[in-house]
């Protein structure tokens, strides 16, 4: 064996060596690519920030309007919170687009972020425009000055297909829990819109083109969140990170934030959604509060340590996915934090 040669084999083990660990990790970790809902998803794995988070949440004051119950989640971080836009914020700046395709299609949307911070669109989020209105199916954290990025969708609008207009806009409407565990859950076309059907039919909102945004539209409704939001408005939980969300007795959704600013600014288009859940129901939970309590605390700790998947989508960071007690969850994990996880 020549020196050349025997130089060479110390280089190719120390290099397995080196790889082995990485290997081992791959193995336990499956970052997915974004249309791995296309067959089985494999599974095995917990995600270490979002086990950090709900780890140090302590469930504070509940508070209640009518049939719906929040009890705010206060939690303890210490690394600073990665500034990020709301959909709202980046759209009044004009750093954020959203347009049809060039050949426009049902499920799919371009967007842009051509602003300098993050952008987020949660799942949820509804956009109206376009050749018909459409909701976003998962949380999407657009880096700064993105350029165009193909979104998944589902349509809101199920009697349109037609509009000059190529870009959206957004007035801070959002997906009822109902319909928003559809299309988490990656329901097909016709669920959602009967899910659509069922809000209209409750709210006594109809619309020609079947349009989820006549609910918002109805003054009742209006009137109805406008009071909700009085009562439940987040100043009164300074600091608090999320919310867990009841209507009766059962749990309409949980939201947790890193940072407490962020959760601040979208809590208002995310109880209007609960409100509108809650509208034309009486209480339920009188006398339940401490049962409540107890269940919010319970799944906190089931979240901590079950199991689920990781993958890429159109945008940052990774979509952290999971089921726990029934409920379908997500957690969005950018820059070593909890952008936003959620709970259905």
């Amino acid at each position: 064996m020549t020196k050349r040669e025997f130089l060479r084999g110390l280089t190719v083990g120390a290099a397995a060596l080196t790889a082995r660990p990485a290997v081992a990790l791959a193995e336990r970790i499956r970052i997915l690519p974004a249309d791995s809902d296309v067959g089985p998803i494999p599974t095995g794995m917990v995600s270490p920030e979002l086990q950090r988070l709900v780890t140090s949440v302590r469930v504070g004051e509940a508070r209640a309007h009518g049939a719906l119950l929040v009890f705010w989640l206060h939690a303890v971080t210490t690394a600073p919170p990665l500034a990020v836009a709301t959909l709202e914020e980046a759209r009044s700046r004009g750093d954020l687009v959203i347009t049809e395709r060039e050949q426009a299609t049902v499920p799919s949307l371009v967007v842009e972020n051509r602003g300098k911070i993050h952008a987020l669109l949660l799942a949820g989020e509804i956009l109206l425009g376009g050749k018909q209105n459409r909701v976003v199916t998962e949380d999407i954290l657009l880096p700064p000055l993105s350029g165009p990025l193909t979104i998944t969708v589902y349509c809101v609008e199920q009697g349109r297909w037609r509009g000059r207009a190529q870009h959206f806009e957004s007035k801070g409407s959002f997906a009822a829990p109902g319909l928003r565990a559809r299309v988490m859950e990656r329901a097909d076309q016709g669920r959602v819109w009967a899910e659509v059907s069922k809000y209209a039919a409750r709210a006594a909102a109809p619309s020609e083109t079947g349009s989820y945004q006549a609910i918002y539209d109805k003054p009742e409704v209006k009137e109805h969140q406008q009071e909700v939001e009085r009562t439940l408005d987040h100043r009164a939980a300074p600091g608090a990170r999320g919310a867990a969300v009841f209507v009766g007795q059962s749990l309409a959704g949980l939201d947790l934030f890193e940072d407490a600013g962020l959760f601040a600014r979208q809590w208002p288009k995310l109880l209007r959604a609960h409100a509108l859940e809650a509208y034309g129901r009486h209480s339920e939970a009188d006398g339940w509060e401490g049962r409540l309590r107890q269940s919010v605390q319970s799944l906190l700790q089931n979240v901590a340590k079950t199991e689920g998947t990781l993958r890429r989508n159109a945008g940052a960071g990774r979509l952290f996915e999971f089921r726990v007690d029934g409920a379908r969850g997500a957690a969005l994990v950018a820059e070593a934090q909890v952008v936003h996880a959620a709970c259905l």
